[in-house]
């Protein structure tokens, strides 16, 4: 299992500058109509950029998360996934108040794009740090993202476990006879 994508130096880069804009826009109460486009003189229409991909972006100040959102499954082309998840990380994260402008300057941020989610097959086979998993059971649902575990210091069990947490559900009910269990993996960058 492998990205299905392969995403270049300049794509990362305007995915990056696309988040920064998006997030400079909102600060400075400026509305924009229309998601930049990514310039066909650069990137053919064929480029990742123009893909439906999920993606995350994720902002922390002094290494403490300050926002992160994202869609798992794409719906729009992932430049504007990007501009659209950005703004939602700084200003609609429900964990937190919205992003105010003293405290853009020190905010770091990374990109998760997201490849195709399938069914994982055997819960043995995830690996902590290459994997990101879905878990759903119970009309309830939790999603973390490849690198959350490496930065928990969770082995695999541990990330099993809290999955169940962040559902909402009792560890180990992953195991459960009707538990779901999807796995990706991610292309994560920092902006």
């Amino acid at each position: 299992m492998s990205t299905s994508f392969t995403l270049p130096d300049a794509e990362k880069k305007f995915l990056s500058q696309q988040a920064r804009t998006s997030i400079e826009a909102g600060l400075l109460g400026k509305n924009v109509a229309d998601v930049p486009q990514p310039p066909a003189t650069e990137f053919a229409p064929g480029s990742v950029l123009h893909r439906k991909l999920g993606a995350f972006v994720t902002l922390h100040i002094s290494g403490a998360l300050r926002g992160c959102i994202g869609n798992i499954i794409g719906r729009e082309p992932l430049y504007a996934t990007v501009w659209h998840m950005a703004q939602a990380a700084a200003f609609a994260d429900p964990r937190f108040p919205a992003l105010g402008l003293a405290e853009w300057p020190r905010v770091n941020m990374e990109i998760s794009v997201l490849d195709e989610l399938t069914p994982c097959p055997d819960p043995q086979a995830v690996e902590v740090g290459r994997h990101g998993l879905v878990l759903q059971y119970a009309g309830r649902s939790g999603v973390f993202l490849p690198q959350v575990p490496v930065e928990q210091g969770w082995d695999r069990l541990a990330y099993l476990d809290n999955l169940c947490g962040k559902a909402g559900l009792p560890p180990n009910t992953w195991r459960q006879p009707g538990a779901q269990l999807f796995w990706y993996e991610a292309t994560v960058f920092k902006a």
